[in-house]
């Protein structure tokens, strides 16, 4: 089985670590960092799918919240395009979900958790009408990348900072807490991806 890890910037790199051997598979586990926003992390996603054909991609990261706490860990299968949700009306897409494909394939199934990522080119720091659990600049676009590829998607966001009440300077002060969030997180999954 193979795993790819995509996370935006090297301050948000969690070393995943999984069990040599799952369902009866030997577990490997390769990294992308993808760089800030939706092109960037489009672009380099499609090149390694291409090249590695990863079974699984786990996005991992920070995300900015208006309904959760400072500190929690948030997994969404459901993704939100903030940028194309003003074109709705036009019957633009802007709404994914890949809990079918992961449920298909059988993964991630005991991470319980079905929360929604709202995913745009801007780093929020006003509170707003915002639909979703957290916010982050990647998310839609890798999971648009996973679903035209064929490749389950999940994302494992740690909120870093409250809309409205923080800075960006507050979110990068807050990527050594997002990192040990993470890891522990992760090595109490150590079972069931």
């Amino acid at each position: 089985m193979k795993i790819l890890v995509t996370y935006a910037v090297q301050g948000e790199f969690t070393e995943l670590k999984f069990p040599g051997i799952m369902n009866g598979e030997e577990v490997h586990i390769g990294y992308l960092r993808t760089g800030i926003g939706k092109v960037k992390s489009a672009y380099y996603l499609t090149g390694i799918i291409d090249q590695a054909k990863p079974d699984l991609v786990i996005n991992l990261g920070t995300a900015g919240t208006i309904h959760r706490q400072v500190g929690d860990i948030v997994v969404c299968r459901k993704f939100i395009d903030r940028d194309m949700l003003a074109a709705a009306a036009l019957g633009v897409e802007y709404e994914i979900d890949t809990t079918a494909l992961l449920e298909e394939k059988g993964y991630c199934k005991t991470w319980t958790e079905n929360g929604t990522c709202n995913t745009g080119d801007t780093f929020l720091t006003e509170l707003g009408d915002v639909k979703g659990d957290v916010v982050d600049m990647e998310s839609f676009a890798q999971a648009f990348v996973c679903r035209e590829k064929g490749v389950p998607f999940i994302s494992v966001k740690y909120v870093t900072d409250i809309l409205g009440q923080n800075s960006v300077k507050q979110w990068e002060d807050k990527l050594a807490d997002a990192r040990v969030g993470l890891d522990k997180y992760f090595n109490e999954l150590k079972k069931g991806v």
